[in-house]
């Protein structure tokens, strides 16, 4: 077998075992006969809510253990048809096996990384909170550029993407803005965005032409299912309306329709600030909500509730990735070493290499996904 056949095949076998791993392939076959048993109890649906989490976790595990044969399968047969052509010489046979081996190895990678993105929330829609740390104008502009790379990112994924509030910068750029990103697996993909981001550049608003560190902070939690009940007390909220601000001119929303929620015990702030003081009660509510069923997911998962944590402060080392533009051009990401020099690519929204990298990080302790995105 060639070189590059060899090296495709190393890279399925290394799908197939994270697919493994996550299965927990030895014990499948046992949990799925335990599956079949319950759906067989004439009692199950007495309450149907049960009965359906259950069918549905037993179809996922079905899905999984067919997704997890088939890539093997195929890698058998593709590794038969080449040693057979090589037998006879026919390298047509050589050539076609090689050809859908190529194509094995992505569907591979791609069902590694949809793997995963199994946590309990990763499926839901999310909130996607930026900003801007000290440095004023400079930190403003770098909290609007990222909101821009999160908004291209979002779209090319094609979900949607919901402005919640936004806080102007005085000069230039934002001091904060939230964002309520739609579609499957939206937070799944994001929560490993949580923490702080590092710009190094020559800052337009220089006149000495210097090179400036800029901090913003991001922040991402799940929205909330109809079915997670969240109970808040309305003795411990305050809601506050305001005048809200923003591109348009001076005569745009005139009227004290902003919403405010502050959470008294756990110290939460959520605003919104669209034209209805109705619309806007409900939208914080659900941000906050989210925010207290994020704090409840942290406690239970040490992982993401480390990652938060060690956010802290905008500013030096807290950082989790650095986007250098002058005097080189590089974005590594230090939690997993993943690094690219397309800094322009990144700033538009490529970011699917640095959230596999970390995505893989719940595996092992180092970044499995980067060979599936070398740059």
């Amino acid at each position: 077998m060639r070189a590059e056949a060899q090296n495709t095949v190393a890279e399925i076998e290394k799908s197939l075992e994270l697919l493994r791993q996550r299965l927990n392939w030895d014990t499948a076959q046992h949990r799925l006969e335990e599956f079949n048993a319950r759906v067989e109890d004439p009692t199950l649906w007495d309450d149907p809510e049960a009965a359906q989490k259950l069918m549905r976790d037993r179809q996922v595990l079905i899905d999984a253990m067919d997704v997890y044969k088939g890539i093997k399968q195929d890698l058998a047969d593709n590794i038969e048809l080449i040693e057979l052509g090589e037998m006879e010489e026919d390298d047509e046979v050589v050539k076609e096996a090689e050809k859908s081996l190529k194509e094995l190895a992505k569907s591979a990678a791609q069902k590694e990384l949809e793997a995963l993105l199994n946590g309990e929330a990763d499926s839901n829609d999310t909130f996607l909170e930026i900003n801007s740390g000290a440095g004023g104008t400079e930190s403003c502009d770098w909290a609007s550029i990222l909101a821009r790379m999160y908004v291209r990112w979002a779209e090319k994924k094609g979900y949607k993407v919901e402005l919640q509030s936004m806080s102007p910068g005085e000069e230039a750029g934002i001091k904060s803005v939230v964002y309520k990103i739609s579609g499957h697996n939206a937070y799944g993909w994001l929560k490993t965005e949580s923490g702080v981001h590092r710009l190094v550049r020559i800052s337009p608003y220089d006149s000495a032409a210097r090179r400036h560190t800029s901090f913003s902070s991001v922040w991402v939690y799940p929205v909330v299912d109809d079915n997670i009940e969240i109970e808040i007390n309305p003795s411990e909220i305050r809601i506050d309306t305001y005048r809200s601000s923003g591109a348009g001119g001076q005569h745009v929303n005139t009227t004290d329709s902003a919403v405010r929620i502050t959470h008294i015990p756990t110290g939460i702030v959520v605003t919104s600030s669209e034209k209805s003081q109705h619309q806007n009660r409900d939208i914080a509510m659900k941000a906050l909500k989210s925010r207290l069923y994020q704090m409840e997911l942290d406690r239970r998962n040490a992982d993401i509730n480390a990652a938060h944590e060690a956010k802290g402060d905008a500013g030096w080392g807290n950082q989790i990735r650095s986007y250098v533009l002058q005097p080189y051009q590089m974005v590594k990401d230090l939690r997993t070493g993943h690094e690219t020099s397309d800094t322009q690519g990144t700033l538009d929204g490529d970011l699917d290499g640095f959230m596999a990298a970390t995505l893989a990080l719940d595996v092992s302790g180092k970044s499995r996904a980067e060979a599936n995105f070398s740059e």
